[in-house]
């Protein structure tokens, strides 16, 4: 392991290795108005949903690292306290990339990266037509410490895209594409190919309770080791006696039978298979068949 004091190392050294590893992180495509109306539209990620009741969303439109300057969105915000977090798909995210150009205080990033303005309901900030999920918020609180501008905001107004619903009326993940921010140049995209479940926990018996073969396998993994530890209880004898004439398990035990390959691992072996489609149940009753 490589151990690093930050307060031993330059601010923005430590940066790239804190940008590179808590990652991704979802984009606040951010757009905010001064006093004299003039917009600014700027994308950060350093962001998120923090609060449910009220809604609360928080980002940091940090200082600039090069001369500890505001950034403008942190000045607007400054003169009138309300944003609309506009959330960004991989269909935006050239045209994100170009509003996040430090162009001078005062120019339209709307105008300049070729969104399209429109006007919010309960703030003056517009939203942006682009994005499937649009976020009216009233900014709540403003706390600096050293570089950091951390803007808490409370949700007001939610306005989502039709095109992501199910027929429940809820958002499909599936019909989503997010992007999200690694460290440097790099970006992670969140669509239908990137996706995949895992059930809520509950009270297993945990990998503590794992016969000591089972825990200390060389073939499962710790994932593998979580999906076991998440049973309520273990197969008892019967199930286990009765799974053992299944086919796939005869054909295992005549495997071994014959020295084929160690009797362990031909089992660890397939439970592993068994739990990639999350067979829980099957892989423990593979597992139990070499007590």
């Amino acid at each position: 392991m490589k151990t690093i004091d930050p307060a031993e190392m330059g601010s923005r050294v430590f940066y790239k290795y804190m940008t590179a590893s808590v990652a991704p992180r979802p984009v606040a495509f951010a757009s905010t108005v001064d006093k004299a109306g003039n917009v600014n539209l700027s994308p950060f990620s350093f962001f998120n949903y923090m609060g449910i009741d009220p809604p609360i969303v928080a980002f940091a439109p940090n200082r600039r690292g090069r001369d500890n300057s505001y950034k403008d969105t942190a000045l607007n915000i400054f003169e009138i306290p309300e944003v609309v977090v506009n959330l960004v798909t991989y269909d935006m995210v050239q045209q994100i990339s170009l509003a996040s150009a430090e162009f001078e205080r005062g120019v339209n990033e709307f105008e300049k990266a070729g969104f399209t303005p429109l006007p919010s309901e309960r703030i003056r900030p517009p939203r942006v037509k682009e994005s499937p999920v649009q976020l009216e918020c009233k900014v709540i609180e403003i706390r600096e410490h050293g570089s950091m501008v951390l803007i808490l905001a409370e949700v007001v107004l939610a306005h989502f895209s039709e095109e992501l619903m199910d027929e429940h009326g809820q958002i499909d993940q599936r019909r989503t594409d997010w992007i999200a921010r690694l460290g440097n140049d790099w970006y992670a995209r969140a669509n239908e190919n990137a996706l995949f479940e895992v059930a809520r926990p509950q009270m297993g018996i945990g990998v503590d309770a794992m016969p000591e073969r089972i825990r200390n396998s060389k073939i499962l993994s710790g994932n593998n080791l979580g999906q076991l530890g998440s049973v309520l209880c273990l197969p008892d004898t019967a199930e286990i006696d009765a799974f053992a004439k299944t086919g796939e398990m005869t054909e295992i035990l005549e495997q071994a039978k014959y020295g084929c390959q160690y009797l362990p691992d031909l089992l660890h072996e397939h439970a592993r298979k068994l739990l990639t489609v999350n067979k829980v149940k099957e892989a423990w009753l593979t597992l139990l068949q070499a007590i």
